[in-house]
C-alpha cells in the first residue's frame, strides 16, 4: 500500500510543478485556445498545454515504483506518440482523419506489447469457457477498443475540470475493483494517473488557468484503456475487468459521444465536427454556470462508478438500480438545450453576414 500511495502523491506533485511551466511555455509556442466562435465556453485565451504535465507525472511515478516490462515500454511509448499528435493539433491544428489515423498506429504499438484482447468469455451453455481470438480479430477488438476509449475521454473535454475529473473518479473506481479483485499492478499505475489528474485540476478547474488539450485528453483515454488490459491472460475474469469494468465506469462520456455521433450522423454533419449539443452544453442551457454544471456531471460519474464496484461486489441488484438513476439523470439532460446548436448557427450565419462587404 505505501507503494501506490507513493505512486499517487508522486504523480500529483511532479504534475502540479510542472503544469505553471506548461502555462509560461504555452504562448511561446502557440498553444493558446483563442475563443473564435460561438462554440467555445471561455471568454479570453486560455492555454492548451497541460498533456505535457500530465504526462510527466504519471511517467516519473511509475518509473519511480515500477520496473520496466514490455507492456510498460509500449504503454509510454504509445502515451508519448499519442501525447506528440495532440501536442501538434493544440499548436497547428490537424485532420479528423490524421489524427484517428494516429491513434490507430498507437493502438497497433500496443497490441505488439501484448496489452490486447486475447479472446473472450463463451457466453454460450455450450462449447469451451473461453474463446481465443485469431491475431487477425485480436487486432481489430484492440484498435477498436483504444480509438474509442481515446474519443470518448477527447470528446468531453468541453469545461474547465471536466475530463480531469470524470478521469479521476473513474480512475479511483477502477484503483479499488483493482484492489478487491487482486489486481496489485493495476492498481499502482490507474494511482500514478489519478494523481496526475488531481495535480493538474488544480489548476483546470474553473476558472481554468490551462486546458489539456488534445494531448492531454487523449492520452487520458489511452491510458485508461491500456492500464484496463495490463496483464491480460485468457480467463473470464480479466476479460471481464478489462472491457465490461471501464465501460461501467466511463458510462457518462461513452454514451455522450454515441448521442454526438447519431446527432451529428442524422444532420448530415462530420462525426469529428465539433458541436454545443453535448450533456455539458444541454445542462449549461438549463442556466447553470460551469462549475455547477461539472460538479453535476461528477455525480452523475461518481453514481455509475459506485455501479461498476457494486457489479464487481455481485450486489448486482443495487448495481442497476444505481445505474438506472445515472442513465436516467443522462436522458432527462440530453433533453434539455436540444436547440442550442441552431441558436449557435443562427449566431454565427448573422455574424458573418454583419461582417460581409455587402451588408456594409
Amino acid at each position: 500500500m505505501k507503494t501506490q500511495l507513493l505512486a499517487f502523491f508522486t504523480a500529483l506533485a511532479v504534475t502540479a510543478l510542472a503544469t505553471p511551466v506548461c502555462i509560461k511555455i504555452a504562448p511561446l509556442i502557440g498553444a493558446m485556445d483563442v475563443p473564435k466562435d460561438q462554440r467555445r465556453v471561455h471568454k479570453r485565451p486560455v492555454p492548451r498545454f497541460g498533456g505535457i504535465a500530465i504526462y510527466l507525472g504519471v511517467l516519473s511515478s511509475l518509473l519511480w515504483v515500477r520496473p520496466l516490462n514490455t507492456q510498460f515500454l509500449g504503454m509510454f511509448a504509445a502515451a508519448a506518440l499519442i501525447m506528440v499528435i495532440g501536442i501538434f493539433d493544440d499548436i497547428k491544428g490537424m485532420p479528423a482523419k490524421v489524427k484517428l489515423v494516429g491513434q490507430m498506429v498507437c493502438a497497433v504499438v500496443l497490441w505488439f506489447s501484448t496489452l490486447r484482447f486475447s479472446g473472450m468469455a463463451n457466453l454460450l451453455p455450450f462449447g469451451p469457457e473461453y474463446i481465443f481470438f485469431p491475431r487477425w480479430l485480436s487486432l481489430i477488438v484492440t484498435v477498436f477498443w483504444f480509438v474509442a476509449i481515446i474519443n470518448t475521454v477527447n470528446l468531453i473535454d468541453g469545461l474547465d475540470g471536466l475530463a480531469g475529473g470524470i478521469s479521476l473518479i473513474a480512475s479511483l473506481c477502477i484503483a479499488y475493483i483493482a484492489y478487491v479483485t487482486g489486481r496489485p499492478a493495476t492498481v499502482l499505475m490507474i494511482l500514478a494517473v489519478a494523481g496526475a489528474c488531481f495535480g493538474f485540476l488544480i489548476y483546470n478547474f474553473n476558472p481554468a488557468k490551462i486546458f489539456m488539450g488534445d494531448s492531454g485528453s487523449m492520452l487520458l483515454g489511452l491510458l485508461l484503456a491500456s492500464i484496463s488490459l495490463l496483464g491480460d491472460t485468457p480467463t473470464k475474469s480479466v476479460t471481464l475487468f478489462a472491457a465490461i469494468v471501464p465501460m461501467m465506469l466511463l458510462a457518462l462520456p461513452i454514451f455522450d459521444t454515441l448521442f454526438a455521433i447519431v446527432r451529428r450522423t442524422v444532420n448530415h454533419r462530420p462525426i469529428f465536427e465539433a458541436d454545443k449539443g453535448h450533456i455539458h452544453h444541454r445542462i449549461m442551457a438549463m442556466g447553470f454556470g460551469q462549475r455547477r454544471t461539472v460538479l453535476t456531471l461528477y455525480a452523475i460519474s461518481a453514481i455509475m462508478g459506485i455501479a461498476g464496484i457494486l457489479w464487481t461486489l455481485k450486489a448486482k441488484g443495487l448495481a442497476l438500480a444505481l445505474a438506472f438513476v445515472g442513465a436516467l439523470l443522462v436522458f432527462i439532460f440530453l433533453g434539455i438545450g436540444i436547440d442550442e446548436n441552431d441558436k449557435i448557427a443562427r449566431l454565427e450565419k448573422e455574424n458573418m453576414q454583419a461582417s460581409s462587404p455587402e451588408t456594409k
